[in-house]
């Protein structure tokens, strides 16, 4: 094995929930599915324009019909996506709307130990797997998994890149734990082994939040795991102890945080300034045809009756990696526009799109669904810029400080020694002490987990354009 930290190749994955429902009785026909996909896409679709099959109106042909009839739903999907390699990586089709909804509310069946999944030579196929983080109150946390552990094996079977996803698909497994030999630089199985059971979960995305004294300052830290409605409260109740702590600088951690609500978005930037009241925070712009719909989000001071605890900050900083997406760029592109936002870590996706769940409805709402099956579809419908219509580069926002997580060398979370905190922490100190030194080269062909869950890199929006 050449130099295993060097030709590392990422996986992180994750097994989404599904809410298995009977139809046999009330079978629908693909015909009657595409034909919701194609009415839904030629609306809404935020590149409709682009795709010719939505330009020239099918419904009106006299082979409508025949051309619905020809590929099933997903291929049908599929074949009206514009540019799916470049520019619309995120549309996507589900047969099961029930999972996605359950996804949005931060419910998924899990065991609780976050992971990926590592390649050990370029185009090998063995791989294994190391702990990013580990959910509280799962069978992970009361089995003692923590960050860094590594596994090369389940149920004894060693990982491979073919039989991953069925190994990690069961419900109860047992991870064969592993210890990385620097001398050899190699990963060996150590004999110890950990079983794991899965449960159905609700993640309250306020992972950590703690606060540091650096020199003379104050230092807020807080790790947001996904922008979840149900969790405003719990992420404004954070700002308060932030704010009664009477900190002076906010390290905002969203390395592991591929996006979620549009409006949790908003919310939070307007917990980190609060001086901005009523001003433009994003913007959303439809297609053409929806554009009387473009809207702006502003500032906040209030949400749900509860008043915002707003810190007034003019600077930030936010840790992120190829896992940050969506409403995690829109905070930080569309901060930028007010306040300094210090970026450390490693590139971000580079999706500034928003979503929305179009049902089979006679509205395309929840209200009225077809109960003769269970798709629905999720796609790109409307782009978010800064105030300054600037939007997310495609190919990610890139840091100040280049500084990749070296799995050998995780750290605690929430830990000033972690090596990307303490980056941070080294900024923020007056005395400019030494800051932590890179230790790997940037990782190359990374998946991570939201990579393989439809909807992983979501922002999306609570209701449909009018």
């Amino acid at each position: 094995m050449k130099n295993l930290k060097k030709i590392l190749s990422f996986f992180l994955i994750t097994i989404s929930f599904n809410c298995a429902t009977d139809l046999d009785d009330n079978p629908v026909s693909n015909t009657d599915i595409n034909d919701f996909i194609y009415r839904g896409l030629r609306t809404y679709y935020l590149y409709n324009e682009n795709v010719p099959d939505l330009v020239n109106d099918k419904t009106a042909s006299s082979d409508y019909q025949s051309y619905l009839s020809q590929s099933s739903p997903e291929d049908f999907f599929e074949n009206l996506i514009f540019d799916r390699q470049n520019v619309d990586r995120f549309s996507w089709l589900t047969n099961d709307y029930l999972a996605l909804e359950q996804q949005f509310q931060g419910l998924s069946t899990t065991n609780g130990m976050e992971f990926g999944l590592i390649r050990t030579t370029p185009s090998g196929d063995d791989i294994f797997g190391f702990v990013k983080y580990v959910l509280p109150n799962t069978s992970a946390s009361s089995q003692g998994v923590t960050r860094g552990m590594l596994f090369t094996a389940i149920n004894n079977t060693n990982l491979t890149v073919s039989n991953f996803r069925t190994l990690l698909s069961n419900d109860t497994y047992s991870i064969n734990l592993a210890t990385y030999n620097a001398t050899t630089d190699q990963v060996e199985p150590n004999g110890q082994t950990i079983t794991l059971s899965k449960q159905v979960y609700n993640e309250n995305p306020v992972f950590i939040s703690n606060t540091f004294t650096v020199d003379t300052e104050t230092v807020g830290y807080l790790m947001y795991n996904g922008f979840t409605a149900n969790f405003n409260s719990q992420l404004n109740a954070a700002f308060g102890n932030f704010a009664s702590s009477n900190i002076d600088q906010l390290v905002l951690d969203l390395r592991y945080n591929p996006g979620g609500s549009v409006n949790s978005a908003t919310l939070l930037a307007s917990m980190i300034t609060g001086q901005f009241n009523g001003q433009t925070f994003s913007r959303l712009n439809y297609n053409s045809l929806l554009s009387a719909n473009n809207v702006a989000y502003n500032f906040t001071n209030s949400f749900d009756g509860e008043t915002i605890n707003s810190l007034n900050l003019s600077k930030v900083y936010v840790l992120t990696s190829g896992n940050t997406a969506s409403a995690s760029e829109m905070i930080i592109n569309s901060l930028k526009a007010y306040i300094n936002v210090v970026q450390i870590g490693t590139n971000t996706v580079g999706k500034s799109q928003a979503s929305v769940t179009l049902y089979d409805s006679p509205d395309f709402s929840r209200s009225q669904v077809n109960p003769t099956h269970l798709y629905a579809m999720q796609p790109l419908v409307a782009a978010t810029t800064d105030v300054n219509n600037v939007g997310v580069p495609v190919s990610g926002i890139t840091p100040q400080t280049n500084l990749p997580e070296d799995v050998f060398n995780l750290g605690i979370l929430g830990d000033m020694n972690e090596p990307l905190l303490a980056e941070a922490i080294a900024q923020i100190d007056a005395l400019n002490r030494q800051a932590q030194p890179q230790l790997v080269k940037p990782a190359k062909n990374v998946i991570h987990k939201a990579d393989l869950i439809p909807f992983g890199y979501d922002m999306y929006l609570n209701e449909l354009p009018k």
